[in-house]
């Protein structure tokens, strides 16, 4: 990146790692100057929560306010019910009303420990896309934003071209996704003055999309900007852990999960993640991605303090540390780790140890959990298991049990 940004926001972005690409640098620059700027990104409402794959729009979004910016969360009330097709090997799953509702009651709950929320000029919004999407009628969308989008071009998009080159069925409720989502730009340019949608770098094509259409009905100029689509240096995909997506809401993934997984990052990954997920000093940042041996657990231990303070508040960050200390450094039994409560009912006349290890979240199937105590990896009460015939009581549980996968994932069986 050679562009030299004036505006607080661009510098940001570019020296932190968050700038993927962007339609116009001096033009948006310009408009960051002259005045207080709105832009947006979009959120379906696929799942009740996001994930830490998200954590990056979030984060653009916080830097965006905190730079003297307008932002606006659109939640995907009706795109939704389409579901975005990009880069994806096969349709999603299509929900009903209720199941997307539920599901963006539940996504609100992750946004207010980034952005603060109101009717001022900087203040947040939250906007759901249905507003104008659901009452649509055909012919007249048809004949009025149809008639602006090229086939031959939509096709040519590698969203949608690679699913095509593989031969993968792309339906024409999906192929109309992109219509609908330059279209809520159009929207949002005419009802709030939006100026910027920012999103993915998979979402390039959808943005320009919408930039074209704005300035072919309104003959207004807007944005786009792209962050980088995520990995882990060992070729992970971001927000995804041993046992599955790490949640941003408490329900789905406690504060010590969600603390243990940003200590657990690789240690190429350390200073880069210290820039993308904290609001640490870059010089700090290089600093603590430097370190080496057994020093860049501190920097790790930092970055999951930092991160899950953002979303959690201190308490929980250091209530999840302090766990973290009792389980691996003295070998107790932490008061935060994620626990499995079981009534009498639950044990009946006893349960096999293979079922507490799927049951706590240790493991996702019997096989599986066979696997970790063939190799080695199963323990209860910091001893190693080999035997799988065990049976748990409700006596056994007079006391609470303590399970561990590996050295790193652990979970307390208690009687509830």
């Amino acid at each position: 990146m050679t562009y030299h940004p004036k505006s607080d926001f661009l510098r940001v972005m570019i020296e932190r790692g968050f700038l993927a690409d962007c339609t116009d640098y001096q033009a948006l620059d310009d408009a960051l100057i002259e005045g207080v700027v709105p832009a947006y990104i979009g959120f379906d409402a696929t799942a009740s929560s996001l994930h830490v794959g998200s954590l990056i729009q979030i984060m653009m979004l916080r830097w965006f306010q905190k730079t003297g910016h307008k932002p606006i969360v659109l939640m995907g009330g009706g795109t939704t019910k389409v579901g975005d097709p990009s880069f994806r090997a096969d349709e999603r799953p299509l929900l009903d009303d209720s199941a997307i509702q539920a599901n963006i009651d539940g996504i609100q709950r992750a946004f207010s420990p980034y952005v603060t929320f109101g009717d001022g000029d900087t203040d947040a919004v939250m906007v759901n896309n249905a507003e104008w999407l659901d009452g649509l009628n055909y012919l007249s969308f048809l004949r009025d934003i149809g008639k602006h989008f090229s086939v031959n071009r939509m096709l040519a998009f590698e969203s949608v071209k690679s699913r095509l080159d593989r031969e993968q069925s792309l339906s024409f409720l999906e192929f109309n996704y992109m219509i609908l989502q330059a279209y809520d730009f159009l929207e949002l340019n005419r009802r709030y003055g939006c100026l910027l949608q920012m999103g993915g770098s998979d979402q390039w094509g959808n943005i320009v999309n919408g930039i074209d259409l704005t300035r072919r009905v309104l003959d207004n100029q807007i944005f786009g900007l792209t962050s980088p689509l995520l990995q882990t240096s060992d070729g992970k995909k971001m927000g995804k852990s041993q046992d599955g997506a790490v949640w941003l809401n408490a329900d789905l993934k406690s504060p010590y999960e969600f603390w243990q997984f940003w200590r657990n990052t690789t240690d190429a990954d350390v200073g880069r993640f210290l820039k993308l997920y904290t609001e640490l000093d870059l010089e700090e940042c290089d600093r603590l991605g430097a370190l080496e041996g057994s020093e860049i657990n501190d920097a790790k231990i930092i970055l999951a303090n930092e991160v899950t303070t953002l979303l959690h508040g201190a308490e929980a960050a250091a209530a999840a540390e302090a766990t973290a200390r009792e389980v691996f450094e003295k070998g107790g039994v932490g008061d935060d780790l994620p626990t499995l409560a079981l009534t009498a009912d639950d044990i009946g006349d006893g349960i096999s140890i293979v079922q507490l290890f799927v049951k706590s979240g240790l493991a996702k199937t019997g096989k599986d959990a066979k696997r970790l105590f063939k190799e080695n990896g199963a323990k209860m009460n910091d001893e190693a298991l080999t035997a799988t015939n065990i049976v748990i009581t409700a006596d056994d549980l007079g006391t609470p049990i303590k399970l561990s996968a590996g050295k790193k994932r652990h979970a307390l069986i208690t009687l509830g």
